[in-house]
Parts: structure tokens; C-alpha cells; sequence
């Protein structure tokens, strides 16, 4: 423990339970790995959930032979997508933490330990992550950056929680591999069941921290808080990687990203981020000068990238009010 984390905390008050929430499907090696490291955490959870998808009985096995090592519960779940099998989770929690990570990442052996200790800091926060060092073929990703899990006045939302940012921040969103909430903060609050996709269910972290920001809790990002994270196939349209690209999953992943806005901002902040979605964008969500900046650099998904985007735009536009507040 460092001593900034250490110093924070209140003399003799006493440790909160820490439940871990682990979506799974379809990669029980991977599982694997992350329950082994949850096995060697310096402070223990009182609860594991591995939430599974009924058709999935080779990742319920592994997770079953970690019963005697593990405060074990396998939860079945029929419903596809991450948003379902976390919100399973979070239904069946019982700590006062609930912590939660990815099949595809193995927490670091003082993970639990930092969380709790951040909790224990100050009643007022709601959430809590870390970074995520990503793997690829066995190499780190390596880089640096000052500004981490920031939503900008004009909707760009800003992530790099896989790169070295220096020290513990308040933040606005953290990242779904490594993130953990306050259980008191989510009562009656779960993921947004109205986000589209069969798999990963894109930016449901955005629009899950944003309401909580609303409701006045603090998130904070500690890059000491960490995961190693190995990147694993998804069995869905959603594929990671700049080489794949779907416009199905373009769209809902568009139409995520722009539900969660339009439910955060005002009036007036509405109409600035819809003016720069459509005119601008990001390479991830391009608008029209990115589109042109893609077409430059030879994307040859560019054009059909921005058909996309701007059906998920359009979409999420029309159809976000009713959005949980």
C-alpha cells in the first residue's frame, strides 16, 4: 500500500467487504487467470460472482473448481450481453463494495486492498478504478498521458486508463475492466438496459458513471488500482483491433455513446454536442472533418464509417429521453 493511500484513511475504522463481479463467456483459460488472481489478493473478497451464460458450461466448471479458494457463487444468467450479466451480479452482491473486472484481466495482488482503502477515505465516493495495463502478444502498451476519464464540455469523452497518467484523480468515467462502486451509491441504480448490442455493449461504463456523477458521488481514478488486462476475442459483432470494422456495431456503439450524453447534459450543452458530433467527431465517431481526415489516410472504411455513425447519432438523438436519470 502506498503511503498516499495509506495516510488517507481514517485511524482504526474498521475494513468494508469487497464483492468481485466477473462476466464470463466463452473463455474459461482466460477465467482462469483472472480467478488465480484473485486468489492472491493481500486482502481477501468476501464474495466472488462469476456470472455465465447457461450455454456456457465450460466456464461455469472452471469457476466451480475455485469454490475452495474463492467465496464462490456461479451465477447462470439466459439474456446475452455484458450489461445483463453485470446487472446479474450486482442484483446478487452482498459487500458493502462492488468491485468488478473482466474475464480477460488479472487484478494485481493489492487490487481489493487499494479499493477498499479509497472507500474507507471518504464517505462521498461513489466509484473507484484504475488503469489497466494492456497486453499484446504478451508485450505491454506502453505511454503517457495527463488527462484520463474526462468527459469535455462539448461531448468528447476522454479514456486513457491504459496509460501511465501519474497520480490518483478525480475523474468522470472509469474503464469497465477495472471499476468498482460503492453499493450504497448503485441502490436501485443498474447498467442501462437500453444500450444496444449482443456483447460488449459499448460505452455502457459512460453512461453508468455519468449518472452516478449526477447523483453527486465522486469518482476517482488511482492508477495504482490495477489489472493486467490481455485483450481476448469477443464473440460478437463488436471485434477489437483498428482492422475490424462492422457498421452494425458502428451504429449501436454510436447510439450508445450518444444515449448517454444527451441523458447528461443540459439544453444548451445538447445542441453544442450535437453541432460537433455531426460536423467533427473523433476517428472513433466520426463526423464530417474526421470523416475527410480518414479518407486522407486511406481508410477505406471510411465512408461507410460515417454512414454509421451518423445513423447511431441520429438514433440516439431521437430516442434518448427515457434514458435511467
Amino acid at each position: 500500500m502506498s503511503e498516499r493511500t495509506a495516510m488517507a484513511q481514517p485511524a482504526n475504522s474498521p475494513l468494508l467487504s469487497v464483492t468481485v463481479i466477473v462476466p464470463t463467456y466463452r473463455r474459461p483459460d482466460r477465467l482462469a487467470g483472472c480467478l488465480d488472481g484473485l486468489v492472491r489478493q493481500t486482502l481477501a473478497p468476501v464474495q466472488v460472482i462469476v456470472t455465465v451464460r447457461d450455454s456456457d458450461p465450460a466456464s461455469a466448471d472452471v469457476a466451480r473448481r475455485y469454490a475452495g479458494a474463492l467465496p464462490m457463487q456461479v451465477v447462470g444468467i439466459a439474456v446475452p450481453g455484458q450489461v445483463a450479466a453485470i446487472n446479474r451480479g450486482m442484483d446478487h452482491a452482498r459487500g458493502d463494495i462492488v468491485a468488478i473486472t473482466d474475464d480477460d484481466a488479472v487484478p494485481h495482488p493489492d487490487w481489493v486492498e487499494r479499493i477498499e482503502a479509497w472507500y474507507r477515505s471518504d464517505p462521498r465516493i461513489g466509484g473507484v478504478g484504475g488503469r489497466d495495463h494492456v497486453y499484446h502478444d504478451g508485450v505491454p502498451e506502453t505511454g503517457t498521458a495527463t488527462v484520463v476519464g474526462r468527459l469535455q464540455w462539448f461531448g468528447r469523452v476522454v479514456g486513457n486508463h491504459h496509460l501511465d497518467i501519474g497520480a490518483a484523480q478525480d475523474v468522470d468515467v472509469l474503464k469497465g475492466a477495472n471499476w468498482s462502486f460503492r453499493r450504497t451509491a448503485i441502490d436501485g441504480q443498474r447498467l442501462n438496459t437500453r444500450l444496444r448490442g449482443s456483447g460488449a455493449q459499448v460505452r455502457n461504463e459512460v453512461d453508468f458513471c455519468l449518472r452516478l456523477s449526477r447523483r453527486g458521488w465522486r469518482l476517482v481514478y488511482d492508477p495504482l488500482v490495477a489489472v493486467d488486462h490481455f485483450p481476448a476475442v469477443r464473440f460478437d459483432i463488436d471485434q477489437r483491433g483498428a482492422g475490424h470494422f462492422h457498421p452494425l456495431a458502428q451504429e449501436n456503439a454510436t447510439f450508445n455513446d450518444t444515449l448517454a450524453l444527451m441523458a447528461h447534459f443540459g439544453p444548451a450543452n445538447r445542441v453544442v454536442f450535437a453541432a460537433w458530433a455531426l460536423s467533427v467527431g473523433t476517428c472513433e465517431f466520426p463526423g464530417a472533418a474526421q470523416w475527410a481526415r480518414l479518407a486522407l489516410r486511406g481508410d477505406r472504411h471510411a465512408g461507410a464509417k460515417l454512414r454509421a455513425t451518423l445513423r447511431g447519432r441520429l438514433a440516439g438523438m431521437r430516442d434518448w429521453r427515457g434514458a435511467p436519470a
